[in-house]
């Protein structure tokens, strides 16, 4: 089954007082396979973030068709099955570590002992433990990164979002992040991961996208890059890319 599928999506970011339209997202095509560790890479302003919150429905293409584990992304079963990770998560600073995956567990619909032991086993997989009842607005940018993760998994997820997921984080946070993709994977669940870290792309995925422009200008399985630098390829496709008529 296909974890994603995407076709013709098109995005319009539209601002100021007379409404002045730009296009961010531009004939966007995605069919990512269930188990896969998908990256996206690409310059800031690419379409990157964009292209995920319609994935998942934050925002709604201006055209396209997006079908999400087989169905609509606004399927109720599909918002029960992925977990999503933004680039700048916002929290309640003044709930601890454990009210606040409590509460994000609540919207899922755990209760009781299930609840209790999924907040506690999510606390020991991100390392804090520790920090659980320490309030979020105490909390260091790496360790509310490890908050907005241990969110994002509290549902054990089918398909895991994560958009720029090593934001913050220490080499100790970033080795147990990839720990934690890895196993996802092996658990054969599909993690869609924005990332600039070029790095991250060979250690973790399975397939990789070069974004410029709104557009998707290269794909590739990184097996087939065994020889080849990622940082090379990616900028080899935004240079080819630019130079473009």
């Amino acid at each position: 089954m296909k974890a994603i599928e995407a076709s013709n999506l098109q995005k319009d970011r539209v601002s100021g007082f007379f409404m002045h339209r730009k296009r961010v997202v531009t004939d966007l095509d995605l069919s990512i396979e269930a188990g896969c560790v998908f990256g996206l890479i690409g310059p800031n302003g690419a379409g990157k973030t964009t292209t995920v919150k319609m994935l998942i429905n934050l925002v709604r293409p201006d055209s396209g068709k997006i079908t999400i584990l087989g169905r609509a992304p606004n399927d109720p079963i599909v918002k029960h099955k992925i977990g999503y990770l933004p680039e700048n998560p916002f929290f309640y600073g003044h709930l601890t570590g454990r009210e606040f995956l409590d509460f994000a567990a609540s919207l899922f619909g755990l209760t009781g002992r299930a609840k209790k032991d999924r907040v506690t086993e999510m606390l020991g997989l991100t390392g804090l433990m520790p920090h659980a009842d320490k309030r979020l607005a105490a909390y260091s940018k790496g360790m509310l990164q490890r908050a907005g993760l241990a969110q994002a998994l509290i549902n054990d997820p089918d398909l895991l979002f994560l958009d720029e997921p090593m934001s913050g984080l220490d080499p100790i946070g970033i080795h147990d992040v990839r720990e934690i993709v890895k196993s996802l994977k092996q658990r054969g669940k599909t993690v869609f991961l924005n990332t600039h870290l070029l790095e991250d792309v060979r250690i973790l995925c399975d397939e990789i996208a070069v974004m410029n422009q709104g557009r998707i200008i290269k794909r590739a399985l990184t097996a087939d890059l065994a020889n080849i630098s990622i940082q090379d390829y990616f900028f080899d496709a935004i240079e080819d890319r630019e130079a473009a008529p």
